[in-house]
């Protein structure tokens, strides 16, 4: 594909969405603030504003609906500027994701283009970094549980588990927003998946910050059971938006 015809298929992509009919629980995510791992040593409240989520993960079968009515996000028409060729390969067929890989199994193998296409043409979004924290540091009964150690062992319990995209959702708790899945199930994307690791202004960056990312990670913890959040930031910051895993999925955000 020559330049001219990027640039085509970059105007027709952004222009081109099929909205679908997709019946999506999702619940309502109060305003409130919390110090994000990345702040710990500056304890610089972050505020976040309310806003819906996905009660679930995005499903295959709420996959398949999408890519019926979008078909330049196939496997096989996708292109490789949007998804690498590990993109859906656990389906059997472009329309097809096969008995072994459930309906209401959560879809994996899907670049955060895609993801943040579907989430587009339902009218919605991807949750932000902080958001998606917001909400995953509550357990069943507080908004706020990163300092309860049972929490933090189940946490880093399935850390230590190989992950599965198999499992169907909802099968984990029900954490205090209503919300299933934040732990336990597969990865998800966020719309700045990558962003804490880059420092100052984006044409001008060449490195990660380096006080944020591995050993030295540790300067800006206030508890060593961090190493559950500290996991999740290094494991966004080695993504490139066109990547696609087994174990990782998404579910989409909605503005007030």
């Amino acid at each position: 594909m020559n330049n001219l015809e990027e640039i085509k298929f970059l105007i027709l992509i952004s222009i081109s969405c099929t909205l679908f009919a997709q019946e999506t629980r999702m619940v309502t995510i109060k305003e409130g603030s919390f110090v994000p791992l990345y702040g710990a040593t500056r304890k610089q409240p972050m505020e976040i504003g309310s806003f819906l989520l996905d009660v679930f993960p995005v499903t295959n079968a709420q996959y398949l609906e999408f890519i019926k009515k979008n078909e330049a996000y196939t496997r096989s028409n996708i292109k490789g500027l949007f998804a690498d060729k590990s993109y859906l390969n656990h389906w059997v067929a472009d329309d097809d994701f096969g008995s072994q890989n459930k309906s209401n199994a959560p879809v994996t193998n899907v670049s955060w283009f895609a993801a943040k296409k579907y989430c587009e043409c339902q009218g919605k979004r991807l949750p932000t970094i902080d958001e998606w924290e917001y909400v995953a540091m509550a357990d069943q009964n507080r908004t706020d549980a990163r300092y309860k150690e049972s929490f933090n062992k189940y946490i880093l319990s399935w850390y230590e588990k190989p992950k599965t995209y198999l499992n169907p959702v909802g099968k984990t708790f029900k954490n205090y927003w209503g919300v299933y899945d934040m732990h336990g199930l597969v990865w998800e994307w966020t719309s700045d998946f990558n962003s804490i690791f880059l420092s100052g202004e984006s044409r001008k960056d060449k490195a990660t910050d380096k006080n944020l990312f591995c050993g030295s990670g540790s300067v800006n913890a206030t508890d060593l059971m961090n190493y559950a959040a500290f996991m999740r930031y290094a494991f966004r910051g080695s993504l490139k938006a066109t990547f696609t895993t087994k174990n990782l999925g998404f579910r989409c955000a909605k503005n007030l």
